[in-house]
């Protein structure tokens, strides 16, 4: 980069850029026939994943699919000094766990790559040089110090801090001088041209004249990185990007992005800027709520059909908001004319409702159920491991009849190896004289309730059952019929809570009741 300073000093004063003029869009997404509808998630990897950059990828994602177009994950990680180690693998990651997994990365591959921005330097350069010799940049050799005095007098005079340009209209022999003493100066923007009005999709026509409230913004660091603003601008070009969804923090930066297009001479292309993602309360999500990561959601259990439904129901983009949608019903129901400026807050104390309903379709769906016997297989051993008296409840046949009987009562299949339902795996400790205080009658109910298993074993359903234990209570004196139940209950898990007392029986199966019962009267 010296070594071209250099040079165009030697040619003369280059001249100001005139740019290509951006001209006025029809009114429409820009999703014809002949287009190649290919969008971007761009995160940095300075952190993982969490909900706010869940949605953004969602929404690129579902409009990629929707017009059969692309999906790009590409890493903005020129900032070294925020690099967080691991961050870049939990983005796609994640993104594959969470059933949205781009079509070109860093992993992947693709035609468009590297999809690192460290990994594009050469690029970067390439359009800061042609910056440079239209006149459209220039290097600026102020010091760190210097612009923290700046910033420092800006606010404490209540005002924004912006740079003076003070390097913008310094003579030939004054940069000379300069790089004699400092090869590596940053490069800054000339805000000069009136900044185009633009149609965006989500927020209609804008024009930010940030010339006015800004200084010449930084587009190449000393360091030989580029900041944002250039290296977007340069990678979606490059990259073929035709649309760009991304947050509604960057609305205001687009003015600078369309002058670096003009300036370059470089089509741009269309914008949608998406609402924030708030909490409940309308405050920020922020990274330092530990639970907002999507990392969090995977290890407490919960799908991400049910994450990708929360956070499209709490916003706009869609005919009509419903809980239970699946990521091709989302597809299928996009319109981006439906987003609107709204913020969309985030009520996670639904989540377990959402879960609950995704994993029951999931319970319904015959090769997914298997899917989730293996599952709770795995965590029953992990919960209970050397406590597992008997191992003949690590049977699919039994996980499956339990996955059955408690769907549409569980949110998470992590629920099933609560404390609640340990009596499903694990025999209860249970004493003769916790029966006695509650009837009188243990020895007659028990024996009644083994002559049912005799007669009907595992051929009666739950609400037949349920008939056949009211009957069973007829004749009993002093000894209600709650009693019963309660005294069942206690018998099969130790509990005085818990699912109907014939759902228990038939979950355990007749084998397993029969034993219980008999070992803990004869104690």
């Amino acid at each position: 980069m010296a070594a071209l300073l250099r040079r165009l000093l030697q040619s003369g004063r280059p001249s100001a850029a005139s740019g290509r003029p951006v001209g006025r869009r029809e009114a429409s997404l820009g999703t014809g026939p002949g287009v190649a509808v290919r969008v971007r998630f761009a995160p940095s990897p300075t952190g993982f994943l969490h909900l706010g950059g869940l949605r953004t990828a969602l929404y690129n994602y579902i409009f990629a699919k929707k017009y059969q177009g692309s999906f790009i994950l590409r890493l903005e990680d020129t900032d070294q000094t925020r690099f967080v180690p691991g961050a870049a693998e939990n983005i796609e990651d994640m993104l594959e766990w969470a059933g949205i997994p781009p079509d070109e990365s860093p992993r992947r591959g693709g035609p468009a790559g590297p999809y690192q921005q460290s990994q594009r330097l050469e690029l970067y350069a390439q359009a800061t040089e042609a910056l440079l010799k239209t006149g459209a940049a220039y290097p600026c050799f102020c010091s760190p110090q210097r612009l923290e005095l700046l910033k420092k007098e800006a606010l404490r005079n209540h005002q924004m801090p912006r740079y003076d340009n003070r390097c913008r209209n310094m003579s030939q022999e004054q940069v000379a001088q300069k790089l004699a003493k400092d090869p590596k100066p940053a490069i800054r923007f000339r805000l000069e041209q009136a900044a185009p009005a633009f149609e965006d999709l989500v927020y209609g026509w804008n024009r930010h004249d940030v010339a006015s409230v800004e200084g010449d913004p930084v587009i190449m660091k000393s360091d030989g990185f580029p900041t944002y603003h250039l290296a977007c601008v340069v990678d979606d070009h490059h990259m073929g990007i035709s649309h760009v969804l991304r947050g509604s923090e960057w609305l205001v930066s687009t003015a600078k992005h369309l002058l670096l297009y003009q300036a370059l001479g470089w089509h741009p292309p269309h914008f949608a800027h998406l609402p924030l993602l708030l909490n409940r309360d309308g405050s920020k999500l922020s990274k330092r709520q530990g639970d907002i990561f999507l990392e969090h959601f995977a290890a407490e259990g919960f799908l991400p059909d049910s994450l990708l439904d929360i956070i499209t129901n709490c916003g706009s983009g869609f005919a009509e908001n419903q809980m239970g949608r699946t990521l091709p019903e989302l597809i299928t129901q996009f319109n981006l004319t439906r987003v609107t400026c709204h913020s969309a807050l985030l009520d996670l104390e639904k989540l377990p409702e959402f879960n609950r309903l995704h994993l029951q379709r999931l319970v319904n769906n015959e090769s997914q159920r298997c899917q989730l016997v293996e599952k709770l297989q795995a965590l029953v051993e992990e919960a209970f491991g050397s406590q597992l008296q008997n191992r003949d409840v690590l049977n699919p046949i039994y996980v499956e009849r339990i996955l059955l009987l408690r769907q549409g009562h569980i949110c998470r299949l992590q629920d099933l190896v609560s404390p609640v339902y340990s009596y499903l795996w694990t025999r209860p400790v249970v004493g003769r004289a916790q029966l006695d205080t509650i009837s009188e009658e243990v020895d007659v109910i028990a024996k009644r309730v083994l002559g049912l298993l005799e007669r009907s074993g595992m051929s009666l359903t739950q609400d037949m059952l349920s008939g056949e234990l009211k009957k069973l209570s007829e004749g009993l004196e002093g000894t209600k019929h709650s009693n019963v139940m309660k005294l069942l209950r206690v018998a099969l898990s130790g509990q005085q809570q818990g699912p109907p007392v014939a759902e228990m029986m038939l979950s355990l199966g007749p084998k397993e009741v029969r034993e219980r019962i008999q070992k803990v009267v004869s104690s």
